[in-house]
């Protein structure tokens, strides 16, 4: 297993982070937010600094009911002053999909696939093979549309239904994405089991095969571990991570997952470490109280419940 980097705050370049609330969180909580919510959390992500916020899918509505209107909400982003230098991917799994996102304004789309066959039924309902195949007129398109398109994997340490999957097998879905188009490969720690011990020799395996400059990591908090494991991922040069404001989000196809990691964690150790994301935390915190109290629950930010927590007892 390689060692981590040691990371040294003078030298430490900038990381990317991927807000991924308004499509992978609200597309998993039960609420049905209405658009100019959603407009306005995009707005409030973006005046805190992030530059890359995944803003909505154009899939099936009735089995995404949280993002049938993504559409309209493209229209209601372009009319926005405050997005123009904001990146606002949407996610297509299928050429239809794609078409719908491009004529309804999209600058930039994901496609998504899994390294587990079960999950990949299950999600999508297909097989890995044909998923790759359904992206290859898309991938097409976007070429020549000179549109970027970003490959999500999910299942990546393990699946729900068939435990624990092979680095190798992600290592040649990784390539094989890369190979069709795709500038970045999002890798998904869906379930959130994993560990250093298991996202180390992950990367060192799918890291033969792609660039480490070309992958993001894409990991959930169910067993705590999403933090340590981005430390882990930094240490061992990747520069792109997705998170989720206030943790928001799950997985309706991986029973027991939790959400996202929070982006204000990320930010948080990202400051800790000496190195700029760019991104300001108060407000980011700020944004995410204001995003619960829409859905009516609680964040799972660490880093906001104890600043809240600071707040109530008057030592913040």
């Amino acid at each position: 297993m390689p060692a981590a980097v040691n990371v040294s705050p003078a030298l430490a370049p900038a990381v990317q982070l991927c807000e991924v609330g308004p499509r992978d969180g609200l597309q998993n909580e039960p609420a049905r937010l209405p658009l100019g919510v959603r407009r306005e959390l995009i707005e409030r992500l973006a005046d805190c600094g992030l530059r890359q916020i995944e803003s909505g899918a154009f899939v099936a509505p009735e089995r995404i009911p949280q993002m049938a209107d993504s559409a309209q909400l493209l229209a209601l982003l372009a009319t926005s002053a405050s997005l123009r230098e904001v990146a606002l991917p949407v996610l297509t799994p299928n050429l239809r999909g794609y078409l719908a996102a491009v004529q309804a304004g999209a600058k930039r789309v994901a496609v998504f696939a899994a390294a587990s066959e079960t999950f990949s039924q299950k999600n999508i309902n297909c097989s890995i093979s044909d998923s790759l195949r359904r992206f290859e007129p898309v991938l097409a398109a976007a070429r020549a549309a000179q549109i970027p398109v970003r490959g999500y994997l999910s299942c990546v340490v393990a699946c729900p239904y068939e435990g624990p999957i092979a680095p190798t097998v992600v290592a040649a879905l990784a390539a094989e994405l890369t190979n069709m188009g795709c500038y970045e490969i999002s890798l998904g720690d869906t379930i959130g089991v994993g560990t250093p011990g298991t996202v180390l020799p992950l990367l060192e395996a799918v890291t033969r095969l792609v660039p480490a400059a070309q992958l993001a990591g894409h990991f959930h908090d169910t067993y705590g571990m999403a933090v340590t494991n981005v430390y882990a991922a930094y240490g061992f040069g990747v520069r792109t991570f997705d998170a989720s404001v206030a943790g928001l989000g799950g997985c309706p196809y991986a029973p027991g997952a939790s959400g996202n990691v929070a982006t204000e964690d990320l930010v948080y150790l990202f400051e800790g470490l000496g190195v700029s994301t760019g991104v300001d935390l108060d407000a980011l915190i700020s944004c995410g109280s204001w995003i619960c109290e829409q859905l009516g629950r609680s964040s799972s930010s660490r880093v906001a419940q104890s600043r809240a927590a600071r707040l109530r007892l008057g030592t913040a």
